[in-house]
């Protein structure tokens, strides 16, 4: 039998922006309520309850399967109590794993990563639902004005998804891909603020290698796989979406402390300091973790059901795009063009390499570390001391020195990432792709390098 309410219709009341209300009973009566910070829909007629520390309630259940939770739409402030039957409890699988990173996420957000932790996922079958209005709301008050994708045509969206799939379809270039596509999503959806980020070759960390809307671009900014919103979405492999206005703070703040923890010689994640909506989705290729894409908002209740739908989509053609993009062929011989340009009229900008942790530096000011690093130092002393000034990917992949992985599309991420942060800090020296496989560096000043402990 068909609930009064569908529960798709209460999309808002379940993005944990206000805690439920949830109500057991022991045996012979006597009620518990406690406040639960989690209520997950599975399908038109089952919710799961996340279980943390609820021994009472763990233990009416046991006696008494009847339960109620209500929960309160953020908007309207009006209530809906579920009437509940309690069916099955789970500690492993599709439902928990989804609720369990998002408890994780939230408490890393917050510093308590490994404090909050889920013992179980309680599901329970919903029997009746109750409406009951905001003591706000009167009679004429018109309903909320209709925001994000659900205030865009359906044609209009069809139309940029297939924009989207003809840049996969077409773009050799995965720089131009990404830039696009998060180009596309600002100016035609309204996706202002929005970062791509990649899995860099040790499988640990995710670097920025393109974002949209912010002051700070964050170009090479890492985030550890597993630590943070991003990271956690990177380590479950799942879709997350975060809509609680307090959790939201929360993670700014964070944020904010860890910039200000961080040595120098760091780049900060970029972020809105008052976000209100985060979305994160993985993207994969099979089994293979490629990056993440992440959005965010500084308007409550940002994103819902159509736009984690939406972005799903648009996540896997950038996956598809970049796997191809990536793995161009590529030129067999290297080339070694002389340079032959007068040094001596040209600006010195002054390169320091720390090979302690692959570190450089531009004339006192961090540049870029670790394998992009080490790539800059190789082509730059091999400017200096044996005048070359094209490259191919080929030679770089099989410079042991380097110690790159086999996969191609790590050293084309980091070309990308270098490329990027020599036109923010350096823009002097340029990194111009010059072929298949190939590219050059064009200096607009003369060089002087150094190499300290």
């Amino acid at each position: 039998m068909a609930l009064k309410l569908p529960l798709e219709s209460l999309d808002r009341c379940f993005q944990a922006v206000i805690p439920g209300m949830f109500t057991t009973a022991s045996l012979d009566g006597e009620p518990n309520m406690i406040a639960v910070s989690y209520v997950h829909r599975i399908d038109d007629k089952h919710v799961a309850i996340s279980r943390q520390f609820f021994r009472k309630t763990h233990a009416n259940l046991q006696e008494n399967p009847r339960a109620r939770v209500a929960l309160m739409d953020p908007m309207t402030m009006d209530t809906y109590r579920l009437s509940l039957r309690f069916d099955h409890e789970e500690t492993s699988g599709p439902i928990f794993e989804h609720m369990s990173a998002r408890i994780d996420a939230a408490a890393s957000m917050t510093g308590m990563h490994g404090v909050f932790r889920l013992q179980a996922a309680i599901v329970f079958e919903v029997t009746d639902v109750e409406h009951v209005p905001g003591v706000f709301k009167t009679s004429g008050q018109a309903a909320p004005r209709e925001t994000g994708l659900a205030a865009i045509d359906s044609l209009t969206q069809l139309r940029v998804l297939r924009r989207i799939s003809d840049l996969v379809r077409s773009t050799e270039n995965a720089e131009v891909l990404l830039d696009a596509v998060l180009g596309i999503l600002a100016e035609d959806l309204g996706f202002e603020h929005s970062m791509i980020l990649m899995l860099d070759e040790t499988g640990e960390r995710l670097f920025t290698l393109a974002s949209r809307g912010y002051s700070e671009s964050g170009i090479g900014a890492e985030v550890r796989v597993g630590e943070g919103f991003i990271g956690t979405v990177a380590q479950s492999r799942r879709l997350m979406r975060v809509s609680s206005v307090q959790r939201a703070r929360l993670y700014a703040e964070a944020v904010r402390s860890s910039v200000d923890k961080a040595p120098k010689d760091d780049v900060p994640l970029p972020g809105l300091a008052n976000a209100e909506s985060q979305l994160a989705i993985p993207l994969v290729v099979k089994d293979e973790l490629l990056g993440v894409l992440a959005v965010e908002s500084p308007r409550p209740m940002g994103y819902g059901d159509r736009e984690e739908a939406f972005l799903e989509v648009v996540a896997g053609h950038v996956a598809l795009g970049l796997k191809s993009a990536m793995r161009v062929d590529e030129p067999d011989i290297p080339s070694e063009r002389t340079r032959v340009e007068k040094e001596s009229e040209k600006p010195i900008r002054h390169f320091v390499f720390y090979p302690k942790d692959d570190c450089v530096f531009v004339d006192g000011n961090y540049l870029v570390r670790n394998v992009p690093g080490k790539i800059l130092w190789k082509l730059l002393d091999a400017h200096v001391n044996a005048g070359r000034s094209e490259f191919t990917n080929r030679e770089l992949r099989l410079d042991a020195s380097l110690g790159l992985p086999t996969l191609r599309m790590n050293l084309e991420s980091r070309l990308i990432l270098l490329k990027k942060r020599l036109a923010e800090r350096c823009p002097d020296v340029k990194i111009v792709p010059t072929g298949r496989g190939r590219f050059a560096i064009e200096l607009a000043c003369a060089l002087k390098l150094d190499v300290k402990d």
